[in-house]
Protein backbone atom coordinates (compact mmCIF):
# COMPACT_ATOMS: atom_id res chain seq x y z
CA UNK A 1 0.00 0.00 0.00
CA UNK A 2 1.57 3.46 -1.14
CA UNK A 3 1.86 6.11 2.47
CA UNK A 4 -0.71 8.71 2.08
CA UNK A 5 1.88 11.26 0.76
CA UNK A 6 2.26 9.38 -2.25
CA UNK A 7 -1.41 8.66 -2.41
CA UNK A 8 -2.52 12.62 -1.98
CA UNK A 9 0.02 12.76 -4.95
CA UNK A 10 -0.96 10.55 -7.19
CA UNK A 11 -5.01 11.20 -6.46
CA UNK A 12 -4.19 14.88 -7.28
CA UNK A 13 -2.10 14.32 -10.59
CA UNK A 14 -5.73 11.89 -11.88
CA UNK A 15 -7.53 14.90 -10.98
CA UNK A 16 -5.07 17.25 -13.11
CA UNK A 17 -5.27 15.14 -15.84
CA UNK A 18 -9.27 15.05 -15.77
CA UNK A 19 -9.52 19.00 -15.53
CA UNK A 20 -6.63 20.12 -16.90
CA UNK A 21 -6.83 24.54 -16.69
CA UNK A 22 -9.78 24.18 -14.68
CA UNK A 23 -8.03 22.89 -11.83
CA UNK A 24 -8.30 25.24 -8.88
CA UNK A 25 -4.86 24.63 -7.26
CA UNK A 26 -5.20 27.48 -4.49
CA UNK A 27 -8.13 25.32 -3.26
CA UNK A 28 -6.25 22.10 -3.28
CA UNK A 29 -3.65 24.20 -0.52
CA UNK A 30 -6.93 24.65 1.44
CA UNK A 31 -7.69 20.92 1.24
CA UNK A 32 -4.18 20.16 2.69
CA UNK A 33 -4.52 22.76 5.43
CA UNK A 34 -7.94 20.95 6.31
CA UNK A 35 -6.58 17.07 6.44
CA UNK A 36 -4.12 18.23 9.04
CA UNK A 37 -6.80 20.02 11.13
CA UNK A 38 -8.60 17.09 12.30
CA UNK A 39 -10.02 13.12 11.74
CA UNK A 40 -12.95 14.01 10.66
CA UNK A 41 -12.33 16.77 7.86
CA UNK A 42 -9.86 14.26 7.10
CA UNK A 43 -12.13 11.68 6.28
CA UNK A 44 -14.09 14.37 4.24
CA UNK A 45 -11.27 15.50 2.50
CA UNK A 46 -10.18 12.27 1.42
CA UNK A 47 -12.59 10.14 -0.27
CA UNK A 48 -10.25 8.35 -2.99
CA UNK A 49 -7.92 7.60 0.22
CA UNK A 50 -11.05 5.70 1.99
CA UNK A 51 -11.75 3.75 -1.52
CA UNK A 52 -8.05 2.43 -1.91
CA UNK A 53 -7.72 1.16 1.80
CA UNK A 54 -11.23 0.22 3.11
CA UNK A 55 -11.24 -3.67 1.41
CA UNK A 56 -7.91 -3.88 3.06
CA UNK A 57 -9.15 -2.72 6.29
CA UNK A 58 -12.02 -4.66 6.02
CA UNK A 59 -11.65 -7.23 3.66
CA UNK A 60 -14.99 -9.08 4.58
CA UNK A 61 -16.90 -6.15 3.16
CA UNK A 62 -16.06 -7.17 0.00
CA UNK A 63 -18.42 -10.21 -0.83
CA UNK A 64 -21.52 -8.03 0.44
CA UNK A 65 -24.20 -7.60 -1.99
CA UNK A 66 -23.19 -4.77 -4.35
CA UNK A 67 -25.82 -1.23 -4.93
CA UNK A 68 -25.50 1.91 -6.52
CA UNK A 69 -24.30 3.29 -3.37
CA UNK A 70 -23.40 7.26 -2.12
CA UNK A 71 -19.79 6.04 -1.53
CA UNK A 72 -18.63 9.33 0.32
CA UNK A 73 -21.16 9.24 3.25
CA UNK A 74 -20.68 10.54 6.52
CA UNK A 75 -22.62 12.86 8.97
CA UNK A 76 -22.30 16.30 7.27
CA UNK A 77 -23.54 14.82 4.05
CA UNK A 78 -27.43 15.04 4.18
CA UNK A 79 -29.19 18.66 3.80
CA UNK A 80 -33.03 19.89 3.03
CA UNK A 81 -34.14 21.23 -0.36
CA UNK A 82 -37.65 21.59 -1.84
CA UNK A 83 -39.30 19.20 -3.72
CA UNK A 84 -41.53 19.43 -6.93
CA UNK A 85 -44.44 19.76 -4.98
CA UNK A 86 -42.67 22.52 -2.79
CA UNK A 87 -42.14 20.90 0.35
CA UNK A 88 -39.17 20.40 2.39
CA UNK A 89 -37.09 17.48 2.25
CA UNK A 90 -33.88 16.20 4.43
CA UNK A 91 -31.60 13.77 2.90
CA UNK A 92 -28.41 12.54 1.19
CA UNK A 93 -27.52 15.93 -1.25
CA UNK A 94 -24.19 14.91 -2.08
CA UNK A 95 -23.70 12.19 -4.80
CA UNK A 96 -20.50 13.25 -6.73
CA UNK A 97 -19.08 10.06 -5.45
CA UNK A 98 -21.95 7.70 -6.35
CA UNK A 99 -20.48 4.09 -7.92
CA UNK A 100 -21.47 0.76 -7.80
CA UNK A 101 -20.00 -1.04 -4.60
CA UNK A 102 -21.16 -3.13 -1.73
CA UNK A 103 -23.77 -1.65 0.57
CA UNK A 104 -22.17 -2.07 3.44
CA UNK A 105 -19.23 0.69 2.86
CA UNK A 106 -22.18 3.28 2.93
CA UNK A 107 -23.16 2.24 6.26
CA UNK A 108 -19.45 1.71 7.54
CA UNK A 109 -18.45 5.61 6.24
CA UNK A 110 -21.24 6.86 7.59
CA UNK A 111 -20.71 5.24 11.46
CA UNK A 112 -16.77 5.90 11.58
CA UNK A 113 -17.13 9.68 10.28
CA UNK A 114 -19.80 9.66 13.65
CA UNK A 115 -16.91 7.67 16.04
CA UNK A 116 -14.11 10.53 14.79
CA UNK A 117 -16.63 13.23 14.96
CA UNK A 118 -18.19 12.68 18.63
CA UNK A 119 -15.04 13.83 20.92
CA UNK A 120 -14.71 12.68 24.60
CA UNK A 121 -18.68 13.28 25.77
CA UNK A 122 -20.21 11.89 22.63
CA UNK A 123 -22.15 8.51 22.26
CA UNK A 124 -20.50 4.99 22.56
CA UNK A 125 -19.44 3.41 19.48
CA UNK A 126 -21.53 0.45 20.18
CA UNK A 127 -25.06 2.49 20.39
CA UNK A 128 -23.80 4.68 17.35
CA UNK A 129 -23.58 1.50 15.04
CA UNK A 130 -26.49 0.16 16.45
CA UNK A 131 -28.95 3.28 15.73
CA UNK A 132 -27.35 3.37 12.41
CA UNK A 133 -27.93 0.11 11.62
CA UNK A 134 -31.47 0.10 12.99
CA UNK A 135 -32.64 2.93 10.88
CA UNK A 136 -31.29 1.22 8.22
CA UNK A 137 -32.86 -1.99 8.51
CA UNK A 138 -35.97 -0.30 8.96
CA UNK A 139 -35.75 2.32 5.50
CA UNK A 140 -35.30 -1.49 3.52
CA UNK A 141 -38.54 -2.75 5.03
CA UNK A 142 -40.34 0.50 4.18
CA UNK A 143 -38.38 3.65 2.22
CA UNK A 144 -39.82 6.71 2.35
CA UNK A 145 -38.50 10.27 1.81
CA UNK A 146 -38.37 12.51 4.78
CA UNK A 147 -40.75 15.20 4.39
CA UNK A 148 -40.32 18.16 6.97
CA UNK A 149 -44.10 20.18 6.08
CA UNK A 150 -45.58 17.84 8.91
CA UNK A 151 -43.72 15.47 10.53
CA UNK A 152 -40.18 15.65 12.15
CA UNK A 153 -40.38 18.67 13.85
CA UNK A 154 -37.48 18.33 15.96
CA UNK A 155 -35.45 18.49 12.76
CA UNK A 156 -37.27 21.07 10.89
CA UNK A 157 -36.12 23.68 13.90
CA UNK A 158 -33.22 22.97 13.98
CA UNK A 159 -32.87 23.61 9.69
CA UNK A 160 -35.05 26.44 8.94
CA UNK A 161 -32.91 29.89 9.41
CA UNK A 162 -33.96 32.60 11.11
CA UNK A 163 -34.63 36.12 9.18
CA UNK A 164 -31.61 37.58 10.44
CA UNK A 165 -29.47 34.72 8.46
CA UNK A 166 -31.73 34.70 5.11
CA UNK A 167 -30.70 37.88 5.15
CA UNK A 168 -26.84 37.39 5.36
CA UNK A 169 -27.58 34.29 3.36
CA UNK A 170 -28.03 36.42 0.41
CA UNK A 171 -25.88 39.40 1.09
CA UNK A 172 -23.12 36.90 0.76
CA UNK A 173 -23.46 35.78 -2.66
CA UNK A 174 -24.76 39.47 -3.72
CA UNK A 175 -21.04 40.31 -3.06
CA UNK A 176 -19.51 37.82 -3.95
CA UNK A 177 -16.43 38.72 -5.18
CA UNK A 178 -15.97 37.86 -9.40
CA UNK A 179 -12.76 35.65 -10.44
CA UNK A 180 -9.46 36.88 -11.18
CA UNK A 181 -10.59 35.48 -14.58
CA UNK A 182 -13.99 34.95 -16.39
CA UNK A 183 -15.54 31.46 -15.99
CA UNK A 184 -15.03 28.70 -18.91
CA UNK A 185 -18.07 29.40 -21.12
CA UNK A 186 -19.44 25.61 -20.59
CA UNK A 187 -20.40 26.58 -16.74
CA UNK A 188 -21.72 30.28 -17.88
CA UNK A 189 -24.08 28.49 -20.39
CA UNK A 190 -24.99 25.75 -18.03
CA UNK A 191 -26.04 28.09 -15.50
CA UNK A 192 -27.95 30.39 -17.58
CA UNK A 193 -30.02 27.23 -18.67
CA UNK A 194 -30.20 26.32 -14.80
CA UNK A 195 -31.85 29.84 -14.29
CA UNK A 196 -35.48 30.55 -14.22
CA UNK A 197 -36.44 31.87 -17.81
CA UNK A 198 -36.27 35.59 -17.75
CA UNK A 199 -33.89 36.06 -14.89
CA UNK A 200 -31.59 39.30 -15.39
CA UNK A 201 -28.14 39.25 -16.10
CA UNK A 202 -25.28 37.37 -13.77
CA UNK A 203 -21.66 36.97 -13.37
CA UNK A 204 -20.33 33.36 -12.81
CA UNK A 205 -18.03 33.88 -9.63
CA UNK A 206 -15.51 30.91 -8.16
CA UNK A 207 -16.79 29.95 -4.78
CA UNK A 208 -15.16 27.67 -2.85
CA UNK A 209 -16.65 25.38 -0.61
CA UNK A 210 -16.92 21.42 0.95
CA UNK A 211 -13.56 19.84 1.60
CA UNK A 212 -13.63 16.53 -0.74
CA UNK A 213 -14.32 17.98 -3.91
CA UNK A 214 -12.05 21.13 -3.24
CA UNK A 215 -9.37 21.84 -6.45
CA UNK A 216 -12.44 21.30 -8.66
CA UNK A 217 -14.33 24.19 -10.26
CA UNK A 218 -17.28 25.64 -8.58
CA UNK A 219 -19.02 28.77 -10.08
CA UNK A 220 -21.93 30.37 -9.00
CA UNK A 221 -24.90 32.81 -10.72
CA UNK A 222 -27.14 35.48 -8.79
CA UNK A 223 -29.71 36.83 -10.53
CA UNK A 224 -33.19 38.73 -9.80
CA UNK A 225 -36.25 37.01 -10.73
CA UNK A 226 -39.93 38.33 -10.37
CA UNK A 227 -38.53 40.36 -7.61
CA UNK A 228 -36.24 38.74 -5.66
CA UNK A 229 -32.92 36.80 -6.05
CA UNK A 230 -31.93 33.21 -7.31
CA UNK A 231 -29.35 31.50 -7.60
CA UNK A 232 -27.61 28.78 -9.40
CA UNK A 233 -24.26 26.67 -8.49
CA UNK A 234 -22.24 24.44 -11.25
CA UNK A 235 -19.76 22.17 -10.15
CA UNK A 236 -17.18 19.97 -11.83
CA UNK A 237 -17.70 16.21 -11.95
CA UNK A 238 -14.95 13.92 -11.80
CA UNK A 239 -15.75 9.89 -12.09
CA UNK A 240 -15.85 8.65 -9.15
CA UNK A 241 -12.92 7.74 -6.76
CA UNK A 242 -14.22 4.17 -6.23
CA UNK A 243 -14.61 3.12 -9.80
CA UNK A 244 -11.13 4.69 -10.87
CA UNK A 245 -9.81 1.97 -8.13
CA UNK A 246 -12.31 -0.59 -8.70
CA UNK A 247 -13.99 -0.49 -11.30
CA UNK A 248 -11.82 1.75 -13.68
CA UNK A 249 -14.12 0.56 -17.05
CA UNK A 250 -17.06 2.81 -15.21
CA UNK A 251 -16.49 6.09 -16.02
CA UNK A 252 -20.26 7.30 -16.01
CA UNK A 253 -21.13 9.92 -13.29
CA UNK A 254 -24.09 8.76 -11.19
CA UNK A 255 -25.41 11.00 -8.95
CA UNK A 256 -28.10 12.32 -11.19
CA UNK A 257 -29.30 9.01 -11.20
CA UNK A 258 -28.99 7.69 -7.53
CA UNK A 259 -30.32 11.35 -6.29
CA UNK A 260 -33.54 10.80 -8.31
CA UNK A 261 -34.49 6.99 -6.73
CA UNK A 262 -38.00 5.73 -6.16
CA UNK A 263 -37.47 5.94 -2.40
CA UNK A 264 -35.99 9.87 -2.90
CA UNK A 265 -38.65 13.48 -3.04
CA UNK A 266 -36.08 14.25 -5.75
CA UNK A 267 -34.65 17.72 -5.66
CA UNK A 268 -36.20 19.20 -9.52
CA UNK A 269 -33.38 21.61 -9.42
CA UNK A 270 -30.66 18.95 -9.28
CA UNK A 271 -29.39 17.94 -12.60
CA UNK A 272 -26.01 16.17 -14.35
CA UNK A 273 -24.94 18.39 -17.82
CA UNK A 274 -22.26 16.27 -19.18
CA UNK A 275 -20.21 16.56 -16.22
CA UNK A 276 -20.95 19.62 -14.53
CA UNK A 277 -23.48 19.19 -11.85
CA UNK A 278 -25.96 21.85 -11.19
CA UNK A 279 -28.53 22.55 -8.43
CA UNK A 280 -30.00 25.47 -6.45
CA UNK A 281 -28.89 27.37 -3.78
CA UNK A 282 -31.34 28.87 -1.19
CA UNK A 283 -31.91 29.28 2.82
CA UNK A 284 -33.85 26.04 2.49
CA UNK A 285 -31.12 24.08 1.14
CA UNK A 286 -28.57 23.59 3.50
CA UNK A 287 -27.06 20.88 6.07
CA UNK A 288 -26.20 21.03 9.40
CA UNK A 289 -22.26 20.84 10.12
CA UNK A 290 -20.69 19.09 12.98
CA UNK A 291 -19.01 21.72 14.84
CA UNK A 292 -21.44 24.21 14.87
CA UNK A 293 -24.49 21.67 15.92
CA UNK A 294 -23.12 18.11 17.23
CA UNK A 295 -25.66 17.57 19.63
CA UNK A 296 -28.21 17.41 16.84
CA UNK A 297 -25.96 15.03 14.05
CA UNK A 298 -24.74 13.35 16.97
CA UNK A 299 -28.42 12.47 18.56
CA UNK A 300 -29.36 9.25 18.62
CA UNK A 301 -32.85 10.12 16.68
CA UNK A 302 -30.22 12.14 13.80
CA UNK A 303 -28.33 8.48 13.86
CA UNK A 304 -30.73 6.38 13.13
CA UNK A 305 -32.47 8.77 10.42
CA UNK A 306 -29.22 9.04 8.64
CA UNK A 307 -29.27 5.16 8.39
CA UNK A 308 -33.08 4.90 7.24
CA UNK A 309 -31.77 7.90 4.45
CA UNK A 310 -29.02 5.41 3.12
CA UNK A 311 -31.66 2.68 3.04
CA UNK A 312 -33.96 5.04 0.92
CA UNK A 313 -30.44 5.25 -1.62
CA UNK A 314 -30.16 1.58 -1.76
CA UNK A 315 -33.58 0.65 -2.10
CA UNK A 316 -34.14 1.43 -6.25
CA UNK A 317 -34.19 -2.28 -7.06
CA UNK A 318 -36.22 -4.45 -4.88
CA UNK A 319 -33.53 -7.40 -5.62
CA UNK A 320 -30.66 -6.22 -4.02
CA UNK A 321 -33.09 -5.17 -1.10
CA UNK A 322 -33.58 -8.68 -0.48
CA UNK A 323 -30.22 -9.50 -0.84
CA UNK A 324 -29.02 -6.85 1.62
CA UNK A 325 -31.81 -7.63 4.05
CA UNK A 326 -30.32 -11.78 4.21
CA UNK A 327 -26.62 -10.30 4.52
CA UNK A 328 -27.50 -8.76 6.86
CA UNK A 329 -29.27 -11.82 8.48
CA UNK A 330 -26.35 -13.90 8.86
CA UNK A 331 -23.77 -10.90 9.54
CA UNK A 332 -25.06 -10.67 12.58
CA UNK A 333 -25.13 -7.60 15.25
CA UNK A 334 -21.14 -6.81 15.72
CA UNK A 335 -20.08 -6.29 11.88
CA UNK A 336 -20.61 -2.66 11.74
CA UNK A 337 -19.36 -2.04 15.04
CA UNK A 338 -16.00 -3.65 14.35
CA UNK A 339 -15.56 -2.84 11.10
CA UNK A 340 -15.93 0.99 11.84
CA UNK A 341 -13.99 1.41 15.01
CA UNK A 342 -11.54 -0.68 12.48
CA UNK A 343 -11.79 2.00 9.96
CA UNK A 344 -11.93 5.07 12.47
CA UNK A 345 -8.68 3.74 14.08
CA UNK A 346 -6.76 3.69 9.98
CA UNK A 347 -8.41 7.45 9.39
CA UNK A 348 -6.84 8.85 12.61
CA UNK A 349 -3.64 6.81 12.25
CA UNK A 350 -3.30 8.33 8.41
CA UNK A 351 -4.10 11.98 9.92
CA UNK A 352 -1.32 12.24 11.98
CA UNK A 353 1.30 10.62 9.57
CA UNK A 354 -0.12 13.38 6.70
CA UNK A 355 0.09 16.27 9.93
CA UNK A 356 3.90 14.98 10.35
CA UNK A 357 4.76 14.54 7.11
CA UNK A 358 3.64 18.01 6.26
Amino acid sequence: MTTISQSVLEYENWLADQLGDDLVKEDLRKKHEKMRSDDFVFLRATYWRWSETILDICPDLSGAPEVLAIGDTHLENFGTWRDVEGRLVWGANDFDDAAVMPYALDLVRLAASAILARGDDGPPVRMICELILGGYRRGLENPLPVILERDYKWLRKALVLPNPERREFWEKYETLPPGKKPAPSAYIKALAGALPPGSGSFVAKPRTAGTGSLGRPRFVAYAEWQGGPVLREAKALVPSAWSLCHRPQDVAIHAGKIAAGRARSANPHYSVSGRILLRRLSPNSRKIEIDKHPEILLAPTMLELTGFEIANCHSDDPEAVAAILEDLRVRGSEWLHESARAAAASISAEQKAYSRAG
